[in-house]
């Protein structure tokens, strides 16, 4: 209990109260306040004062922190300098804070009064600030060991040094520079002699508008605002500009720093690299008014001469995937507005000095500027190049981005592919045995256009939405084209040819389709319209004679087994040329942006640049959050050559029956449980003294042994006995809802990522019984086929799938059930592997049923997918993998075995 000052409930004063409370050091407060922000379901003081922490946060974030010394002279940090956005903000929460979160003990004065709030939210601010850097964070949080201490120190000797640091930034002030051009606005020549002055000018950063020369402040004549505190800022921003641009040394030794003489270099540089330099040291250069100034470059991008290219294709434009395809660009420069002339621009270069008179004006540009804008040739570029340019709107030219304009087919391809909607409907062709859905329509009309464009394309419509169909349809289409015309390869998991022959002979009756796999495989005697179909490891040995075809289509099907650019699979696979390319994929991005950009420059090869360059111009400035407009530039470039359709999207599949997803929480037996514990004490003993590349393969151990053991004893035993009842939670429910299942005539999905697991359950559903099949990796492709039909036919009532083997392509849609008998801890593997029956053709509505071992790893991993599955999709996109970097502390909380489970 504590002596707190708090309004009276329905009074109209203020008196001590007698109520609970917790004092907590801000370093242990942080961590809860911030939960009771993010939940918002706690008392309204922790909420406020969880936002004012989150706030905090961002400013030590930032590097907003002040050295200084407390009234004890102990070293402190605070927070600061805080702008005019920091302290309006600031004042909105103190403006917001409840009456409960005034509450701070009371001393013995009386009467009580209550604080200011302001007060309050700063001393929490500064509060915060001095936490960080005496934590591990220390190194980011103040960029070095500098006042990291644990505990503040006595430093008496540094209150004249801390002073002058409260002086500089409390006085809130910046400074910026005027450039003025006596004569600047007389009729004349270039050749008039003129005079150059910079002045510097001093702002009020609380108070954005009120601004003052810095001989006014020098004389007391600017306001209160600027008073002696202002002018030592003020003279301290000085100094650090005169560091930045040595030019303005000579303000320092003035009595009154009211202007600086410049040379014409002087300017000339302060047009260029000075002004970037001052920039740097928070300093603006305002130039004059009367002086237009600004060199900006723009290309226009596009056919050269008429237009009339090498390798045209349908649409008037280029091949794209033609290597010699070359479109030129031509520079434009404009002063503002106005456009140059080449001998204007010849004109500023040779004048060799910042100012220079040009169509009776007097114009301001960097004389280095203007040289490099004239020495730029208008150059060639490669149609894909061209394209990316002209789709983002801009392209980086020797480091430096401009603006660019699309002309010709060029303009014309741009705006066909930015606006899809307002081209043309694309009908289906009349050989294709089906009656397309609308969506379907318009991934067929979409389909066309790219690949009559040259164009690669992927179409990432998620499965079960018929992505085989309307690629039959596109091949069919293309038929009646003869530049299009031709055989189309498919490369495919070998699980899926038998299912893509059976789609070609139902959809496109009298289509010649062949395999080629095995060891008869051969290519002799294609037809044009013909389909072959091929794995992707049979693709990976016999590339050289696949690529002698001339293919007219070439698609990839669940391409993400090319995501690995570097994999043999990828690079023999570009080997293979056509006239077009398509991927197929229900997950264009598992774990990264560099699948995407694997997958897309597959299909149109060079389109995002070389992966390092993907990477660092858009990948890590998206993946981390801080370049808002890389992520709308790469959305741009990439939208139009990836069509991404959900089933939850209105009007893509209203006929799809409801699915139910429910989370099975299991105990553990006491044998699991004593397993689980004797394996974790034993693991995290041994990670603790593992180096760094031992101890990544010992967590994965870890983490597959206490997944096993939550599976059943025996799998992680390895035990080759008949598995005995009572020894696994999940084996227990899962006898429970097969039961339920099989005496109402339904089927089910049993999905596991172990095979071994898989051979357990099977021999334990014999012993009960209940008949199953099983499908794993080790299944020769004939074998899988029949697997499917017997299922589908009702043979058998439950199908054990191993996931990897079996979570894509399949179409299961007699089952009603899907059970996750153990978590895959990437969600869109999951979600794939339900789409075996929640798929078009299901009609019967579906159940998922995932196990989860209470109080175990699985447990925590599970809630981590419920809560935040966004960030699951990045930070645990490689399963196992992703939580071998967790803290040997982190990582025993991770594995814990909670309470209520033993």
């Amino acid at each position: 209990m504590t002596d707190l000052t708090v309004v009276v409930p329905g009074g109209d004063g203020v008196e001590p109260v007698r109520v609970p409370a917790v004092l907590l050091p801000v370093r242990a407060a942080l961590p809860v306040l911030t939960r009771a922000r993010a939940c918002g379901h706690g008392h309204r003081a922790a909420v406020f004062w969880g936002t004012v922490a989150v706030h905090a946060l961002h400013l030590v974030a930032r590097g907003l922190l002040l050295p200084g010394l407390s009234r004890g002279d102990r070293d402190a940090w605070r927070a600061g300098p805080l702008g005019a956005e920091e302290t309006e903000l600031l004042r909105h929460l103190a403006a917001a804070m409840p009456p409960e979160a005034h509450a701070v003990p009371v001393g013995d004065a009386l009467p009580p009064r209550l604080p200011d709030p302001e007060g309050l939210v700063r001393a929490f601010l500064d509060a915060v600030a001095d936490t960080l850097p005496r934590s591990p964070a220390a190194p980011l949080a103040a960029g070095g060991p500098a006042y990291a201490a644990p505990e503040p120190r006595r430093l008496p000797g540094l209150r004249a040094w801390a002073d002058d640091v409260a002086a500089e930034h409390d006085a809130g002030v910046r400074l910026s520079l005027r450039i003025e051009v006596p004569g600047l606005t007389a009729d004349g020549t270039d050749d008039v002699a003129l005079a150059f002055r910079a002045v510097p000018q001093v702002h009020s950063v609380n108070d954005p508008a009120l601004v003052a020369d810095a001989a006014d402040v020098w004389a007391g004549t600017a306001g209160e605002a600027f008073g002696p505190l202002a002018r030592r800022a003020a003279l301290r921003a000085l100094g650090r500009a005169a560091r930045a641009w040595p030019p303005l040394g000579p303000l320092l030794s003035a009595a009154v720093p009211d202007a600086v003489e410049l040379a014409e270099e002087e300017v000339g540089d302060l047009l260029g690299a000075g002004a970037r330099a001052l920039a740097g040291a928070g300093v603006e250069v305002h130039w004059p008014r009367e002086a237009a100034r600004g060199l900006t470059a723009r290309a226009d991008v596009g056919p050269a001469g008429d237009g009339a290219g090498r390798g045209h294709g349908a649409t008037g434009g280029p091949s794209f995937l033609s290597a010699d395809a070359l479109v030129t660009f031509h520079w434009r420069f404009a002063l503002g507005d106005q456009p140059l002339t080449r001998e204007e621009l010849d004109r500023l270069a040779e004048a060799n000095r910042p100012l220079v008179r040009l169509r009776d004006r007097w114009v301001l540009v960097d004389p280095e500027e203007a040289r490099r804008a004239r020495a730029r040739q208008d150059r060639r570029v490669t149609a894909v190049d061209a394209l990316a340019a002209a789709l983002t709107g801009s392209a980086e030219v020797d480091g430096e981005r401009v603006e660019v304009r699309p002309t010709g087919w060029l303009a014309s391809l741009r705006e066909r592919l930015a606006e899809p909607e307002a081209q043309p409907a694309v009908e289906q062709p009349a050989a294709l045995a089906a009656t397309l859905r609308d969506y379907q329509r318009r991934g067929l009309g979409w389909l066309a256009r790219m690949t009559s464009s040259g164009l690669g394309c992927c179409l990432a419509d998620d499965m079960g939405l018929g992505k085989t169909v309307t690629l039959i349809a596109l091949h069919l289409h293309r038929q009646t084209d003869a530049s299009a015309a031709g055989p189309t390869l498919v490369v495919c998991p070998a699980s899926l040819m038998g299912n893509w022959q059976r789609e070609i002979e139902k959809f496109a009756p009298g289509t010649p389709v062949r395999r080629f796999h095995g060891a008869g495989r051969d290519l002799e005697r294609l037809a044009d319209g013909e389909f072959v179909l091929t794995t992707y490891g049979t693709m990976r040995l016999d590339a050289p004679r696949l690529a002698e075809v001339p293919w007219g289509l070439v698609v990839a099907d669940e391409a993400q087994h090319v995501k690995n650019p570097y994999s043999a699979t990828a690079r023999q696979l570009r080997t293979i040329g056509a006239r077009a390319r398509v991927a197929l994929t229900g997950t264009p991005v598992e774990n990264n942006l560099s699948e995407l950009w694997a997958v897309l420059d597959w299909t149109t090869p060079g389109l995002l640049g070389r992966l390092g360059t993907f990477r660092s111009r858009y990948a890590q400035a998206v993946e981390s959050g801080r370049d808002p407009a890389a992520a709308q530039r790469l959305a741009r470039l990439v939208r139009p050559f990836l069509l991404r359709r959900r089933k939850s999207d209105p009007g893509i599949a209203p006929e799809l029956p409801p699915k139910t997803e429910t989370d099975h929480p299991v105990s553990l037996t006491p044998e699991q449980t004593a397993l689980y514990e004797a394996v974790v004490r034993e693991a995290l003993a041994e990670i603790a003294g593992a180096d760094s590349m031992a101890r990544r393969g010992l967590v994965v151990k870890l983490l597959t042994g206490l997944k096993q053991i939550c599976n059943h004893p025996a799998q992680y035993l390895k035990e080759d006995r008949p598995v005995i009842p009572g020894r696994s939670g999940k084996l227990e429910l899962l006898d429970e809802l097969l039961d339920t299942i099989v005496a109402e005539g339904r089927s089910v999905l049993v999905f596991t990522q172990y095979v071994a697991m898989g051979r357990l359950l099977e021999r334990h559903l014999a012993s009960r019984g209940t008949a199953s099949l099983f499908l794993h990796g080790g299944t020769p492709v004939t074998a899988r086929e029949a697997l499917v039909e017997r299922f589908q036919s009702g043979e058998a009532p439950v199908f054990l799938l191993s996931l990897k083997a079996a979570g894509t392509g399949l179409n299961l849609t007699r089952a009603e059930h899907v059970v996750h008998y153990d978590r895959w801890w990437n969600p869109a593997v999951e979600a794939q592997a339900t789409d075996r029956a929640y798929r078009i053709g299901q009609t019967r509505p579906v159940q998922v049923h995932r196990l989860i071992a209470e109080g175990t790893v699985e447990d925590r991993i599970a809630a981590l997918l419920s809560r935040k599955r966004e960030l699951a999709d990045a930070v645990l996109g490689s399963g196992e993998a992703a939580l071998t970097e967790l803290t040997d502390a982190e990582l025993a909380e991770l594995v814990e075995l909670r309470e209520g489970t033993r």
